[in-house]
């Protein structure tokens, strides 16, 4: 069950948080790791991690935005049978007051940079008869949260381009899903904590951790064992959906 042996995966911002947790997730179950990242250090951090375990996995350093970098990447790499697209920036701001220098560069690395991995890779998958693309989303793309006007624009057209990229390729078995988690406990919050409330960290940390009604963020590894089902063959009949991991933020929280 969940086996990806003689298959290969290619995981966007594989080198921390969500991506690293699905990296480790695909290599220990057997697939060919390939992390593209902006950090070439924390694509290295990843594979070195993944293959002291055992498993296969290379880093390629990557800006998604850029669709030449992009495609010159998936060439090299070949065939493939899963794509995660999981590489993506946060911001914080309403319409006015979120720059248009800002709302570019979200459009950008969470928009193009989705749309040029899922371009790149319909002629690998092909290549392989077929595969799984998994998008990252977000709560984000199903709920109001306040201050979050550009990303939240962003990662609702990630959960439609889903639904048009699992129609468009439905003869061609090629799925697409996407999963939209709630937060999770990632180096990027304790950064964001240590930026902007280095005073009163716990404090704050305890507040993000209790707006999701299980009482608690969301641990990598968990989104990760979501999507090793999703890219899974366990996970055939699944198509065009989002899936909420979200502690009932969604459901829950009235």
């Amino acid at each position: 069950m969940f086996s990806f042996q003689d298959k290969k995966a290619i995981i966007t911002g594989g080198g921390s948080g969500i991506g690293k947790a699905i990296a480790l997730a695909l290599a220990q179950n057997g697939a060919e790791v390939h992390i593209l990242e902006l950090s070439a250090e924390n694509a290295e951090k990843t594979v070195a991690e993944i293959k002291a375990a055992g498993n296969t996995a290379f880093a390629h350093s990557c800006n998604v935005a850029m669709q030449a970098e992009t495609a010159a990447i998936f060439e090299k790499i070949g065939a493939i049978h899963v794509l995660v697209n999981n590489a993506g920036i946060a911001h914080i701001g309403k319409a006015d007051t979120t720059p248009e220098e800002d709302f570019d560069k979200v459009m950008n690395v969470n928009v193009k940079g989705v749309y040029n991995c899922i371009r790149a890779a319909i002629p690998q998958l092909r290549k392989s008869g077929g595969g799984v693309i998994l998008n990252m989303a977000s709560i984000a793309a199903l709920v109001g949260l306040a201050d979050r006007f550009a990303y939240s624009t962003a990662k609702g057209a990630v959960k439609a381009m889903t639904m048009s990229v699992a129609k468009d390729y439905l003869t061609e078995n090629i799925r697409c899903n996407s999963i939209s988690p709630a937060r999770v406990h990632t180096p990027f919050v304790d950064g964001f904590l240590e930026k902007n409330y280095a005073d009163n960290k716990e404090e704050m940390f305890e507040k993000l951790s209790k707006s999701q009604p299980i009482g608690r963020m969301a641990k990598p590894e968990e989104i990760g064992y979501l999507a090793l089902y999703l890219c899974s063959d366990e996970a055939a009949f699944i198509t065009g959906l989002d899936y909420a991991i979200d502690g009932g933020f969604t459901t829950l929280n009235n």
